[in-house]
């Protein structure tokens, strides 16, 4: 009996965390932490953004688990732990509600101003997991959540700085670009249960055409918003941006269920991020 129950332990726990959704949830916190250290944030307040950004992607992951567990099992998602009956609706339903609970203290020990800004951005991303996945409005809760990220770390920050505007533009328009990769490879799911987002409606040609815009837009806003002339490092980033925005949508356009157009959505956001740590996307009040 004491064997078998720790076999299952590792197993319990490894698909807990296959269904925080693991990818964008480390990559989402490391670029916070990244900003946050960018911006000489003091280590107590970096370390907090960490803890705050962490809670919050992995009860958006969860929850997004949760609520397309009856989904995710009709169309055989074996990659998905809950569907696939490996984890049950109530644990990863429990692991959802604990993690937003110490998103809310982690978010409020940042001060007011920043931890209502994060909070709104995770109440966005749970807005997607709870309807607007299925509507036209698919799209806004990325743009809001990923454009107001960098809101709440400058908000973090000693004085209360702010973010600049093409700082928080340019994480809307990755956000925009992150949803339309990680829609295209579900679309034939999606519409057997019924979500009919704004990808679903456009067909994945003109998704991933738009959503390479989208990157395209958000790298050279980056690039060419912050004062003073690009740097011979930042026309390297962009070419490596737009290699990567190229290969992303290639394999999207060509169908099947490739997750390398997110992934590569996911490394172009890792470019602007150094790209924004680089520059002056801090704006002292």
């Amino acid at each position: 009996m004491v064997d078998d129950l720790r076999r299952a332990g590792p197993v319990r726990v490894r698909d807990l965390a296959a269904a925080c959704h693991p990818g964008p949830t480390v990559a989402v916190t490391a670029f916070a932490v990244a900003m946050a250290g960018g911006a000489d944030a003091p280590a107590r307040t970096t370390v907090l953004v960490g803890a705050a950004i962490l809670t919050g992607q992995l009860s958006v992951g969860w929850s997004n688990d949760w609520i397309d567990a009856a989904r995710d099992a009709e169309v055989g998602r074996t990659d998905k732990p809950v569907g696939a009956g490996r984890l049950s609706v109530s644990a990863v339903r429990t692991a959802a509600l604990v993690a937003l609970a110490a998103c809310v203290v982690f978010s409020m020990s940042l001060g007011w101003r920043a931890g209502l800004v994060h909070l709104a951005t995770v109440a966005s991303a749970w807005s997607y997991n709870l309807r607007l996945k299925s509507t036209l409005w698919s799209w806004a809760p990325y743009a809001f959540s990923f454009g107001f990220l960098p809101l709440a770390i400058a908000l973090a920050l000693p004085g209360h700085p702010l973010a600049a505007w093409w700082a928080v533009l340019g994480g809307a328009l990755l956000g925009v670009g992150a949803h339309g990769a990680n829609v295209v490879p579900d679309l034939q799911d999606d519409r057997a249960t019924g979500v009919r987002g704004l990808p679903h409606r456009l067909g994945g040609t003109a998704t991933s055409i738009g959503s390479a815009g989208a990157l395209v837009a958000a790298t050279l806003l980056v690039v060419l918003a912050p004062p003073g002339d690009p740097s011979a490092g930042s026309a390297v980033a962009l070419v490596v941006a737009l290699g990567l925005t190229i290969l992303g949508t290639t394999v999207a356009l060509n169908g099947g269920r490739s997750r390398l157009p997110f992934n590569a959505a996911i490394a172009v956001a890792a470019v602007d991020v150094v790209l924004l740590v680089l520059s002056d996307w801090v704006v002292p009040r």
